[in-house]
């Protein structure tokens, strides 16, 4: 039987196969129409198995799975749509960015959906912030690296082999890149939350942000196979790192808190007596107690 624990390795696979299929099908038939499923396929198919991965980790989620797919969905939405529009805006009225502003922008924009969810419900602990980094990171690669195929496949005027060679790349190393980065940039955002601010969290939640833009914009530089390779191997490691930060936190093994709409009937307040069975509760009680009672001299 299949566990969560192993549910990345179906979702890698179907993925990878619908990407080939659908893929030869478009040369073979030298249809357009399947160029927009081609892209997704090869999108999202990467960064879909590594959040199945995380999410098949022995951490304390508390989050329910489907909020995790919605954060994805809006964080990567939410993100791309903010930090174009930011990268623009710098752009337009400075002539230019640094590649530091570049990583402030899009880390930022990352966290937006995290923070969202960190004050709107009560999953405030470093493993359920480490899971919707990497959810929303996994969005804002897929939909990035959908971006960067459709202006590959345009500059090469169809060329679908440079286009799949950009998807097998990028998917690749998306969960080194962004996935990595908002993680671990979204569990300390969560355990700050969780601690009010304290100050020792809120320095911890600035040094791992510090951390994320640092690496981006050093991605973002890199020229070579090499550079990538350590990159990776640093974006990894410290989302190690985090996971097993997040697994002994202080508090990770208590029980998720209940909505007070699931309370089980057994924690239900009792409800107050009829009268009459108070009024015979009363009398024994007076019987009881000896003074005047019937018996009694």
């Amino acid at each position: 039987m299949l566990t969560r624990r192993h549910a990345w390795l179906p979702v890698l696979v179907l993925g990878v196969v619908l990407f080939l299929v659908d893929e030869r099908t478009m040369v073979d038939t030298n249809n357009p129409n399947l160029v927009p499923s081609v892209i997704l396929l090869g999108s999202a198919a990467v960064p879909s198995a590594f959040l199945a991965y995380v999410y098949g980790r022995r951490l304390p989620f508390r989050l329910p799975g489907g909020l995790v797919a919605i954060a994805g969905l809006l964080g990567g939405v939410i993100g791309t749509v903010v930090a174009g529009t930011l990268e623009f805006e710098t752009i337009q009225r400075d002539g230019g960015l640094p590649l530091l502003g570049i990583g402030v922008i899009e880390e930022g924009s990352k966290l937006l959906v995290p923070l969202a969810l960190a004050y709107l419900f009560p999953f405030r602990r470093m493993a359920d912030g480490l899971l919707v980094g990497v959810a929303c990171g996994a969005g804002f690669a897929a939909l990035e690296t959908m971006g960067y195929a459709f202006v590959e496949l345009a500059k090469t005027r169809g060329d679908v082999t440079d286009t799949a060679d950009l998807l097998l790349q990028r998917g690749l190393l998306s969960p080194a890149g962004h996935m990595a980065w908002t993680g671990l940039t979204a569990a300390a955002l969560f355990a700050a939350v969780g601690a009010s601010w304290r100050a020792r969290q809120a320095w911890r939640f600035l040094a791992a942000f510090g951390v994320a833009v640092v690496l981006h914009a050093c991605w973002d530089g890199a020229g070579s196979l090499r550079a990538y390779e350590v990159l990776a191997v640093l974006g990894l490691g410290m989302l190690a790192l985090t996971a097993r930060a997040a697994a002994r936190e202080p508090g990770a093994s208590d029980p998720a808190p209940r909505p007070p709409s699931e309370t089980p009937p057994s924690e239900t307040p009792p409800r107050g007596r009829p009268r009459a069975d108070q009024f015979r509760a009363d009398r024994a009680g007076a019987g009881l107690s000896g003074a005047g009672g019937p018996g009694a001299g």
